[in-house]
C-alpha cells in the first residue's frame, strides 16, 4: 500500500462517521418534513405545524453549522448524507403519495 492509499484511508475512515450522521439526519429531517406537511393541509393544528416547521429547520442548520466547525469536508459529507437521506425517504414514500 503506497503512501497516498494510506492517507486516503484515513480520511475516509474520518468522514463516515459524518456521512452516516447525515444520513440519520436526513431521514429525520424529511420524515419529519412529510409528517408535518399532512398536519398542515388537515388544518387541524396550524400554529402547532408551523412551529414544528420552524424547529426543523433550526435543528437542521445548528447541527450542519457544527459540523461546519469542524471543517469544509464534513460539513460537505454531512450535506451529502442529508441528501441520500432525502432519497431514502422520497423513495419510501412515493407509493403512498401517489
Amino acid at each position: 500500500m503506497t503512501l497516498a492509499e494510506s492517507e486516503v484511508l484515513q480520511v475516509s475512515r474520518h468522514l463516515v462517521p459524518w456521512l452516516a450522521a447525515g444520513y440519520g439526519l436526513g431521514l429525520l429531517y424529511f420524515r419529519m418534513l412529510w409528517w408535518n406537511v399532512r398536519l398542515l393541509t388537515s388544518g387541524a393544528r396550524p400554529v402547532v405545524a408551523a412551529l414544528l416547521g420552524a424547529a426543523r429547520f433550526a435543528g437542521l442548520g445548528v447541527i450542519l453549522f457544527l459540523a461546519s466547525r469542524c471543517g469544509a469536508q464534513p460539513l460537505l459529507v454531512m450535506a451529502l448524507g442529508v441528501l441520500a437521506g432525502r432519497a431514502a425517504v422520497l423513495r419510501r414514500l412515493r407509493p403512498e403519495a401517489a
